[in-house]
């Protein structure tokens, strides 16, 4: 057995499944909502017996290696890696790399490199001398934490960390454009970052993905903040600073505190408040938000008080609540951003922190306090920016809670505002594209046949199915060529075999008929009450099956007579009508008429 097969061997996939996605018990199966397309009814589904999964709804599938792959996003090295490191398997294989996994690795590296190389600077170089004594004096960050978060910083030299790279770690030039350490000037590879404090970027798995530059100057006539650019790692609307060390926080306190910049999570680190993470942008992404709702159902924004982190929240809320997690706001005094307001006084920003309101609640403030409620025109600009986001609520008790709220405070009907709400959300122009799957529609008669194949699979000793079904289905036209092959070795098995396992059929089954195997072994069956229902409802569904099968022969006979027809091919017509007469005799026999 080689080491792919033994650490899939070892790994239980029930047990590793329910870290990411919360599974239930349904018959020999686990089933659960699936992680990979938004659905109400679940349809995902574990077997542990097979030690697989498959989705009916967006069709994906397969093994513990395909789930954390999936899951995960990476690539299939990083995942033997870490099932390898779980099974407690010491991996010494070689070849398992593929070329995009190969250069993701070369990036974790260069960046660990890099990370290294940019702390080295801050706290042990003369020219890392003024980094330091800003992040110690001016922003209140104490050495603890500089080693906690491998803070940095880049020299003005223009070239510093690329000459390290290639002279002290022998790295190639191209490797170093690829991670997005460097870039090209005047025919020449410069530093990307130069002259600004480095904030380290991880994925929550820990690897080191890319970085965030900040000025020191805060006058300076340039972006406060310059991000690694989009690299095979590295994409801006999918990460945060932080979550890596503060995921176990955040599972803790079954709660996640978004801030804007990452001096606002430090900050708040240094105080006791650990579960916080900072976005990467102007607001919320899905991807973000999915990827938080692995370790909370809770969400609460503590973004700058200014117009602009407003406006971030508008934009976030509609992405969380898609998502259904409850969302509350953290207001801070004053405005102030939450690093300004923990200098100020910390007590005041635990405090904050703790009594959280409901997000709502703070919009609906804000506009009252913006607008007049004492005119029609304040009162429809309250109700054009407060209604969209009531749209958003997905629970209608809430939802009507905030209409009464709304309704209140404006004096205005609940049944007015409500057709308001409805006006606005057909009026509201959907900008973001969102991808949604599109599967081919199957007939009637190939989900039966993949029903009648699930039947048989799943009952404990098939061979009794298959002998009483098999002279009834015979002759039947299968539609779905894997299943009739499924279908047909399972006769050849029982020539040879008496007793039934999966291992064993599998074993006997060519390899290209297991996902479909696998598919009608994990497909949903009704519960029945004894053996004889059980039988009984597999003799019906072979027995109309088969008649779909001799209706659709004839619409197809039919079809060619009507186009001989139009020909005047009489002696075509006469082939065709002589081939419909057993059909219709077989038709009779299934009590057809």
């Amino acid at each position: 057995m080689d080491q792919v097969a033994e650490i899939k061997e070892k790994i239980d996939i029930v047990s590793l499944i329910q870290q990411f996605v919360p599974l239930k018990k349904m018959g020999r199966h686990f089933k659960a909502n699936c992680p990979f397309h938004g659905e109400k009814t679940p349809s995902f589904v574990v077997s542990p017996e097979r030690q697989i999964w498959k989705c009916f709804g967006c069709q994906k599938g397969g093994d513990a290696y395909t789930f954390l792959m999936e899951y995960e996003r990476m690539e299939f090295p990083e995942a033997l890696r870490i099932l390898a490191e779980k099974a407690g398997v010491q991996l010494v294989q070689k070849g398992f790399d593929t070329n995009a996994a190969s250069k993701k690795e070369t990036i974790y590296k260069l960046n660990a490199f890099a990370a290294e190389f940019y702390h080295y600077i801050l706290t042990r170089l003369p020219a890392g001398k003024n980094a330091l004594h800003y992040l110690n004096e001016s922003r209140r960050i104490k050495p603890q934490t500089i080693e906690t978060y491998k803070l940095g910083f880049a020299p003005l030299s223009g070239n510093a960390l690329v000459q390290y790279l290639i002279k002290k770690k022998k790295i190639k030039s191209e490797d170093i454009l690829e991670a997005g350490l460097a870039s090209t000037w005047s025919g020449n590879i410069v530093d990307f970052f130069q002259g600004r404090v480095i904030f380290p970027l991880h994925d929550h798995r820990g690897n080191i993905i890319g970085f965030s530059g900040r000025i020191m100057d805060a006058n300076a006539k340039t972006a406060k903040y310059i991000n690694t650019r989009e690299t095979l790692v590295y994409h801006k609307g999918s990460v945060f600073f932080g979550l890596d060390s503060s995921k176990e926080a955040i599972k803790k306190n079954n709660k996640a505190i978004i801030m804007e910049g990452e001096l606002d999570v430090i900050a708040a680190f240094q105080e006791g408040v650990t579960n916080t993470v900072a976005i990467k942008g102007t607001a919320l992404t899905e991807e973000q938000v999915n990827l938080l709702s692995r370790f909370t159902t809770n969400i609460a924004l503590c973004l700058d008080g200014d117009s602009a982190g407003q406006e971030a929240m508008k934009r976030s809320l509609a992405v969380i609540e898609k998502k259904g997690l409850t969302t509350t706001a953290i207001v801070l005094p004053n405005g102030k951003d939450p690093d300004e307001a923990i200098k100020t006084d910390p007590v005041i920003f635990k405090k904050a922190v703790e009594h959280d309101i409901p997000v709502y609640d703070v919009f609906l403030d804000i506009l009252l306090k913006k607008y007049s409620v004492n005119t029609a025109q304040g009162k429809k600009n309250i109700g054009d920016e407060f209604l969209p986001f009531l749209s958003y609520i997905s629970n209608e008790i809430i939802k009507e809670h905030y209409l009464r709220l709304l309704s209140k405070s404006i004096d205005v009907s609940p049944e007015v505002l409500l057709k308001e709400m409805e006006r606005l959300q057909k009026k509201e122009i959907i900008t973001q594209e969102v991808f949604v799957p599109k599967y081919q529609e199957r007939s009637r008669e190939e989900v039966m046949e993949e029903y009648l194949v699930s039947l048989v699979v799943q009952y404990q000793n098939p061979h009794v199915l298959l002998a009483e079904i098999k002279n009834m289905i015979t002759d039947y036209p299968w539609i779905t060529p894997s299943l009739q092959k499924i279908f047909t070795n399972l006769d050849l098995f029982f020539a040879r075999e008496t007793l039934f396992s999966t291992k064993a059929f599998l074993a006997f089954l060519p390899q290209e008929l297991v996902q479909s195997f696998d598919a009608c072994y994990l497909l949903s069956i009704p519960a029945f009450q004894n053996n004889e229902a059980y039988i009984q409802e597999v003799k019906k569904v072979a027995n109309d099956l088969y008649v779909l099968g001799l209706k659709r022969q004839m619409r197809h006979i039919t079809e060619q007579i009507h186009q001989y027809e139009k020909e005047s091919n009489e002696e075509k017509m006469m082939d065709l009508q002589q081939q419909l007469t057993p059909l219709l005799e077989k038709l009779v026999k299934r009590g057809v008429k």
